[in-house]
């Protein structure tokens, strides 16, 4: 119940179109590591697949694909169609620390049409998120 009640407040706080007040640092690092846990055990990606995309290999199984689509759709930027949803991210951007603006705006620019193939939401969600990590692997926050 516990963790109900946790996974609430942070779905809330994230994806609520009326948030008074950006998140912290801390906030946010809160969040990713709660999807990262929830997105892990329910595609079934390995720690070590996770861990490797976080330091730029991206050669990983298809689990792991699921899990940055589960990181994506629970982050709600990606559509039905496994697209990107500019529209959402732009609309929750107001919503993370200050200091993440510039990255994310620059990398929505130079990653919108990241994906080649929108058959598998998997696949589509990996481009996205690889994208994202080489625009700036400093500020990489995906999950």
């Amino acid at each position: 119940m516990k963790i109900t009640c946790l996974v609430l407040f942070f779905c809330v706080a994230l994806w609520s179109d009326n948030v008074l007040c950006r998140m912290t640092e801390k906030q946010l690092t809160a969040a990713v590591k709660l999807v990262r846990n929830m997105c892990a055990g329910k595609t079934k990606a390995t720690a070590e697949d996770i861990d490797k995309m976080h330091v730029g290999d991206w050669d990983v199984d298809h689990n792991a694909m699921c899990y940055m689509y589960c990181g994506l759709n629970m982050y709600k930027l990606i559509d039905k169609d496994n697209k990107f949803d500019r529209k959402s991210a732009e609309a929750q951007l107001a919503q993370l620390p200050a200091s993440m603006h510039e990255y994310v705006n620059k990398c929505m620019d130079q990653c919108e049409n990241a994906a080649t193939s929108f058959d598998d939401k998997c696949h589509s969600a990996w481009e996205y998120s690889k994208c994202m990590y080489f625009c700036d692997p400093e500020k990489y926050f995906l999950p």
